[in-house]
């Protein structure tokens, strides 16, 4: 790497709502960080609403703040553009952004590094990392969220939440859909690759993240919340080239498909008919299989193989909700998983 210093064509915007704790260490891993590659000049915090003192917080520690409409629904998307928009009027020579979710923690190491993978090719418009639960150790489904984060390194098709953006391809695609409730960064680098930009995910550390998930409650609100950016997706794009379809389909057939054929026919089949049910330990098996062919371990496997089963049924959960909006003509509204940070 050239330079040690920070440099100022890159910003940051950080979206929140009643993150407390862990978006104070979101900001001080920005805006605190001794001189050098993790620090940035210009960040931008974007707030949902929160009641905690977030706002007041942030503007202490020297972020330009923020604070969404309250008369339109809040969306991650709406917060990011509402971000990005900030950010360029505030410095318009920012080339590119790095769009942070305020329950995560920017490694000092990252920027830099993601720059010398932008750069590297001109038409790249993501580059995204390693993104680590910080307490794994904590619940099931701390662990199963750091196992979700670890995925193949290369050209992808979609980025998460914390991602380093060209501008150009931002501002060429539109930026997010502020409508979207769920899985706006999937759809938006839907768009960007049909415009020929690719995505890339690089081996390096970018964020620590906080998902605070303790209980089966939660777990299963994210769940749904993934079935509803499925169904929505697959709406909006899935005639053309087939988007979420394969989501779609799988989620629902695994979730009612076994239960439609094996239930109704028990009283008159003496039971047998139940062995259809059997399907789902085989499922059990294949993903377990998968997830130890990607070089997880035994542990991880297992716990990656059960919820992804598990979740079928949350995510189809997810669709039906999807359905039963559009059928009324209803916007969603965030489907949340997790209280007010500590």
């Amino acid at each position: 790497m050239t330079s040690k210093q920070p440099p100022t064509h890159v910003g940051a915007v950080v979206i929140g709502r009643n993150e407390g704790e862990r978006l104070r260490r979101c900001l001080a891993s920005m805006l605190e960080a001794p001189d050098g590659p993790g620090r940035l000049v210009n960040v931008v915090y974007v707030d949902s609403g929160s009641t905690d003192g977030s706002v007041e917080m942030a503007q202490a520690m020297g972020a330009d703040v923020h604070d969404l409409d309250t008369s339109t629904k809040f969306t991650a998307a709406r917060a990011r553009n509402a971000g990005a928009k900030r950010l360029l009027a505030k410095a318009p020579e920012t080339a590119f952004i790095q769009f942070v979710d305020g329950d995560c923690e920017l490694d000092p190491h990252w920027i830099l590094t993601a720059l010398d993978a932008i750069r590297a090719d001109p038409r790249r418009a993501v580059v995204c990392g390693r993104r680590r639960e910080r307490y794994p150790e904590r619940s099931i489904y701390n662990k199963l969220c750091d196992i979700e984060w670890d995925t193949p390194i290369g050209l992808a098709d979609a980025c998460g939440g914390d991602a380093l953006i060209r501008v150009r391809a931002f501002q060429e695609v539109g930026g997010y859909r502020d409508d979207l409730i769920a899985g706006e960064e999937p759809e938006m680098c839907l768009r960007m690759r049909r415009a020929g930009w690719t995505i890339e995910r690089i081996d390096a550390e970018m964020t620590l993240h906080d998902a605070a998930m303790t209980n089966a409650s939660q777990w299963w609100q994210r769940a749904k919340r993934c079935g509803y950016a499925w169904a929505e997706g697959y709406a909006i794009h899935g005639a053309q080239d087939g988007y979420r379809k394969k989501e779609v389909v799988s989620t629902l057939g695994w979730a009612f498909g076994p239960p439609a054929v094996s239930l109704p026919f028990a009283p008159m089949s003496g039971g047998l008919s139940m062995l259809g049910l059997g399907a789902y330990p085989a499922l059990l098996l294949k993903v377990y299989r998968y997830a130890r062919g990607r070089g997880f371990t035994a542990e991880e496997s297992r716990i990656f193989a059960l919820s992804a089963v598990a979740s079928k049924f949350p995510q189809a959960a997810g669709m039906l909700k999807y359905a039963w909006n559009r059928v009324r003509n209803q916007q969603g509204t965030l489907i949340e998983y997790k209280g007010a940070g500590s």
